[in-house]
């Protein structure tokens, strides 16, 4: 007897077929598929960081570099500024030296002509006396040239930034306050004064 083959029943689920009932399925639709990795993962739209753009970073031996020259500059400032301030030093010695002579050299006619002056005394005592103010007269005149003048003046108002008190008088003809003689001249003014004038004044009522 031939044997017919079994017709599937289509009430009846086939064990095999995927659409059939209480068999699970993939979410989204099918399995996905294996193939060769792209290469991008989930960081792959990142921005690559200031390393791999600007190359390697300094190696130390560049830094100790760096620093040596930083400190062979800062050496070599130091010696110019030495250098600077020795020469200053020379320049201002120099100067002071220089302005000495100068003062010195002044002063060398009024030495002459006090030498002259006596030398003149023997044979003309009288002649001493006009040659000493002669003198005097010139050796006030270097000073004045140097930025000293001479203040003997009477009659003035006190002023206690040129004048010293040694004596205080009652004169009736001098106004209270005012010089009436002077003991001794006082040269300069201001901040180049030499000295005050010693004098004194009139005393107030």
């Amino acid at each position: 007897m031939p044997i017919h083959p079994r017709e599937s029943d289509p009430a009846v689920p086939d064990p095999a077929d995927p659409a059939a009932e209480g068999a699970v399925r993939p979410p989204g639709g099918d399995l996905p598929r294996s193939g060769p990795p792209t290469g991008r993962g989930p960081d792959a739209d990142e921005e690559p960081g200031p390393d791999a753009a600007g190359g390697p970073a300094p190696s130390e031996d560049e830094h100790m570099a760096e620093l040596k020259e930083l400190e062979d500059r800062w050496r070599r400032a130091l010696a110019d500024l030495d250098n600077l301030r020795k020469r200053h030093t020379r320049e201002l010695e120099r100067e002071r030296t220089a302005e000495r002579s100068r003062t010195a050299a002044a002063f060398l006619p009024v030495v002459d002509n006090l030498e002259l002056a006596l030398n003149h005394a023997g044979s003309d005592p009288g002649a001493i006396v006009e040659g000493v103010r002669a003198v005097r007269d010139q050796a006030v005149n270097v000073l004045e040239l140097l930025g000293y003048p001479r203040h003997a003046e009477t009659g003035v108002a006190f002023d206690p930034a040129r004048h010293e008190v040694v004596g205080v008088v009652q004169d009736p003809d001098a106004p209270p306050g005012t010089v009436v003689e002077v003991l001794r001249p006082g040269y300069g003014d201001g901040e180049r004064q030499l000295r005050p004038a010693a004098v004194t004044v009139a005393k107030r009522e």
